[in-house]
């Protein structure tokens, strides 16, 4: 499974609008394919419950919130930038500047868990970290994606 499989073009938003978590959340949710959730104010509420318990800003200017819900369809993501960072409550207190959404029906257990080891490894490097959070628009965004997963 690739990135790009669980990404369509209108799920890749660059420069988010939310000035906060709670507005980063809602954000990045309304931009779940429409096709793959049946509730999006349950599918939000669920990714909230999750952040709840710990935040999933883990550092270097990344967040991977995530969540399952039963109206969810299918495994599905969202990549949203935001160049001027926002406090996500993060773990090593800095702010978050790419935030990758990730949601499944309850029942998904392997996809969700191997997409978010994906989606780790590919943020992992530095270098393309600031290209993403640089790119000019989320055509840039998904060819950088594209090319990185190639490597």
């Amino acid at each position: 499974m690739t990135l790009m499989e669980i990404l369509s073009g209108s799920s890749v938003i660059v420069g988010l609008k939310g000035q906060d978590k709670h507005e980063i959340l809602k954000e990045i949710v309304e931009a779940v394919d429409e096709q793959k959730i049946t509730d999006r104010e349950k599918v939000l509420e669920a990714v909230r419950q999750r952040e709840e318990i710990m935040s999933t800003g883990i550092g270097h200017g990344i967040a991977i919130p995530h969540g399952k819900s039963e109206y969810v369809k299918e495994l599905s993501g969202v990549l949203g930038i935001k160049r001027e960072g926002v406090d996500f409550d993060s773990l090593d207190g800095k702010s978050t500047f790419i935030f990758f959404l990730l949601v499944s029906p309850l029942d998904v257990s392997g996809p969700h868990i191997k997409a978010l080891a994906r989606i780790s490894r590919l943020l992992k490097g530095e270098d393309f970290r600031k290209r993403l959070i640089d790119a000019a628009d989320k055509e840039e965004a998904i060819s950088f994606i594209d090319e990185e997963e190639k490597q």
